[in-house]
């Protein structure tokens, strides 16, 4: 809450200082101040307060790693509720029914499973879209920056979900 009371009170300020600067002081071939700065400040307000320190949080997402709760982890990731494991997958082809067969045991299932593909969202296999409806989850294939930020909206709903993730910097 305090982030969000400094930023709108740096706001207006902001928006006095950069109508000092009048067309005349600027040089004409040097571009216009760019909006992003302005805006820039609303990326450090966290919409949603008070997240259990028990959650998981995924703070990060890069081409090899994931940064949950202060934690960076290389390679493939698999989340059940509040529960993290590495995972051998390494792209959306060695995704088997049997890299997921945690599922046909976990109770209570999850009602959706976010599949990461990694930079692109990509088409699943017809017999693994199979494999995870019958356990009675839904499916969502999205690219992994997507799908970490779409788990960590469920997850503070207190929703049952799971995500299996690729890092971001598979293509393939």
């Amino acid at each position: 809450m305090a982030v969000r009371k400094k930023a709108t009170a740096t706001l207006p300020t902001l928006m006095r200082a950069m109508r000092k600067r009048s067309p005349n002081h600027m040089p004409s071939n040097q571009p216009l101040p760019s909006l992003r700065r302005t805006f820039s400040l609303y990326d450090q307000i966290n919409l949603i307060d008070n997240v259990p320190e028990d959650q998981l949080r995924f703070q990060q997402v890069t081409d090899t790693c994931f940064k949950v709760n202060g934690v960076h982890y290389e390679g493939s990731l698999l989340c059940v509720g509040n529960l993290l494991m590495s995972w051998h997958p390494k792209k959306l082809s060695e995704i088997t029914s049997e890299s997921l067969s945690i599922f046909q045991t976990v109770r209570p299932v999850p009602e959706i499973l976010l599949l990461g593909c990694g930079r692109y969202i990509q088409p699943v296999n017809p017999e693994l879209r199979a494999f995870i409806r019958s356990t009675g989850m839904k499916l969502e294939a999205v690219d992994s920056r997507n799908a970490a930020s779409t788990y960590n909206i469920l997850n503070e709903e207190c929703r049952i979900v799971a995500a299996a993730l690729l890092p971001y910097g598979v293509e393939s």
